[in-house]
């Protein structure tokens, strides 16, 4: 298996996870409502649920890897903006950052 695929399951099962972990842990919600974003939280997970089964499905689809890859990467971006907002550590920040590139660099290899 080459480095673009072993990516594309990072991402993947890492969005799913954060999908169900949010049900299943306080914690995240306690974040967004840290964040002053609580009311976004159910969207936010969709959001990150549907990518997660985009990029999977995007295997077999290229197109879908193309649009799920950008749609995750932008909301990374908004999430990165977010932390700025509220002054958060670069060390706090780090996954939003790490999720962002992650998703740019399947967008970029997806769209060649």
């Amino acid at each position: 298996m080459d480095f673009y695929k072993i990516c594309i399951l990072i991402s993947g099962f890492s969005f799913f996870g954060y999908s169900f972990y949010y049900f299943i842990s306080s914690r995240m919600r306690e974040e967004l409502v840290r964040l002053g974003m609580e009311n976004l939280g159910r969207v936010i997970i969709v959001c990150q649920f549907l990518g997660a089964s985009g990029i999977f499905l995007g295997l077999l689809f290229n197109p879908l890897l193309v649009l799920s890859s950008f749609c995750l990467a932008l909301l990374m971006f908004c999430g990165l903006l977010v932390r700025m907002r509220t002054k958060d550590s670069l060390w706090v920040s780090l996954p939003a950052l790490f999720y962002l590139i992650l998703n740019l660099y399947i967008f970029i290899g997806s769209i060649q």
